[in-house]
């Protein structure tokens, strides 16, 4: 019912009448762009606008990116969240400047082989910056294609994306950027998960789904596996001038290269952990608390606990003052320990 040039006319018509303003829509510069699409991946378009602004303001070009020491660029990416992402895009920026000049290729297959981009983050830059026919396939288009075609096809399978790409590729006209931004933003708006608008969709007259009735079970998508759960303690060692002990995370892995008050297995008994961190730890009075954090696959159950101390820090650990509390990224999770110890600390 949408293979026909009134749908993408209708669509366009209503993208460009509807669009949100967005900071990145803005500019052509396909480095601006390329990082809007990262920091959207796993964001909310409320909370990337904030930080784009900021991220553009310190590293307007991809040479300040590529001069800035990583630690400096987590800093601006700190609450954002899968923190590779960063590390991939100033790798990728790095790559740009060495291979080909400074110059985001034109080439989508060249862009493609760039560090951390996917087949997305190609199709959206190569489109929206270059205006390139190349499909952009999120969840939001899944949504869309599922519910135009009344198609059955289970969106988790590893065959998905190559089969709703041929199905925007059958249908993008030559404003490549435009359409894929108009059906990301139709899926973000109107088709949404649940509760969608159709009285209001620019669309509904080629959507299958919503002539048969079965808008609300598309698109269909088996469920993943159940989540898995760890459970730590986190230590707040504080000394005598009121300084907290931290140390880094390993480089490669989760939220690699982030800061961090101690983290040890829960089953670790007071005396393993004075031996791991080399200092002497005493409880004025009982103090704990538990923080729950979720990643992609699994979950965190930090159990938070209060210590004192008067000895220095030792080994790859290191005490830190409020002051210097800017000076280090730390993940979510840590801030939020950290804001509590604030305010029941004083």
């Amino acid at each position: 019912m949408y293979k026909s040039e009134a749908f993408s006319e209708n669509l366009l018509d209503w993208f460009h009448k509807n669009k949100r303003s967005m900071p990145w829509r803005e500019t052509n510069d396909p480095y601006k762009i390329w990082l809007s699409e990262v920091m959207l991946q796993q964001t909310q378009v409320v909370t990337v606008k904030g930080y784009y602004n900021k991220f553009i303001e310190r590293f307007p070009t991809m040479e300040s990116l590529i001069a800035a020491d990583e630690d400096e660029v987590l800093k601006y990416w700190e609450g954002l969240g899968y923190y590779s992402r960063i590390r991939n895009f100033q790798s990728g920026v790095r790559e740009v400047q060495e291979q080909y000049g400074g110059v985001v290729p034109k080439d989508g297959d060249a862009f493609l082989k760039l560090k951390g981009v996917g087949p997305y983050t190609r199709g959206a830059v190569m489109s929206i910056a270059y205006n390139l026919k190349y499909p952009a396939v999120d969840g939001n288009v899944y949504r869309v294609f599922s519910r135009l075609d009344d198609d059955a096809a289970d969106i988790a399978k590893s065959t998905a994306r190559k089969h709703f790409e041929d199905k925007v590729m059958a249908v993008m006209p030559e404003a490549a950027g435009d359409f894929n931004e108009a059906l990301m933003e139709l899926g973000a708006t109107v088709c949404t998960p649940k509760n969608p608008i159709c009285m209001l969709c620019p669309v509904q007259q080629h959507c299958e789904a919503f002539a048969e009735g079965t808008v609300d079970i598309r698109p269909v998508k088996t469920k993943k596996i159940n989540r898995k759960s760890y459970r730590y303690k986190v230590l707040l060692v504080v000394n005598d001038k009121g300084e907290l002990l931290i140390t880094q995370r390993p480089k490669n892995g989760l939220l690699g290269g982030m800061w961090q008050f101690p983290m040890v297995d829960e089953d670790l008994s007071l005396a393993e952990i004075e031996d791991m961190l080399g200092m002497n730890l005493y409880q004025e009075e009982e103090w704990n608390h538990t923080v729950t954090h979720k990643f992609t696959h699994l979950d965190w159950l930090l159990d938070v606990y209060l210590f004192r101390t008067t000895d220095p820090a030792q080994g790859d650990y290191r005490l830190m003052s409020r002051d210097e509390r800017d000076h280090y990224t730390f993940p979510v999770s840590m801030n939020k320990i950290y804001d509590y110890y604030l305010n029941h600390e004083g």
